[in-house]
């Protein structure tokens, strides 16, 4: 995809995203952001939210793609639970690679996984895999912080 065309969409979704984050919850809008991600970015082939259980866990919030087993993972195991340790947007070119993956699909490629803080405390993640090797990028990981953001602010 061309970064002319991955801006505009980006842009786009940034924009619907910001006018429903007005008019709905926190849950709402969780749904919603995924529904908007999964429709308009091609290569986002799985979206999903887990929030912090405050206990060491992470649980499966709302999510579109095709069902997993992995709705809750202990810290540090995992794509996300690297992130729920770290507290780092984590880029995985190609999961094949990663010796700390949990397979939730023969088709996954590639993921993302982004941090979400609430006044300054780590409240979840937002998890992208993608059925395309090195699928994310630079501005993947900016699009994705910012609607991060926002969601910390409900």
């Amino acid at each position: 995809m061309s970064p002319t065309r991955k801006s505009k969409l980006f842009a786009k979704c940034l924009k619907e995203i910001h006018k429903i984050s007005k008019a709905k919850g926190a849950k709402l809008l969780r749904k919603e952001i995924c529904r908007i991600l999964k429709e308009n970015i091609p290569y986002y082939n799985w979206v999903g939210f887990y929030l912090s259980d405050g206990k060491e866990s992470l649980i499966l919030d709302e999510y579109v793609g095709e069902p997993t087993i992995h709705t809750k993972i202990k810290y540090g195991v995992g794509i996300c639970g690297q992130v729920a340790l770290t507290k780092k947007t984590l880029i995985v070119p190609d999961v094949a690679k990663e010796e700390n993956y949990l397979s939730c699909s023969i088709k996954v490629k590639s993921e993302i996984v982004v941090p979400i803080f609430k006044n300054g405390e780590f409240i979840g993640e937002l998890d992208i895999d993608s059925h395309l090797l090195d699928a994310f990028s630079k501005e993947d990981k900016e699009f994705l912080e910012n609607i991060c953001h926002i969601i910390s602010q409900h």
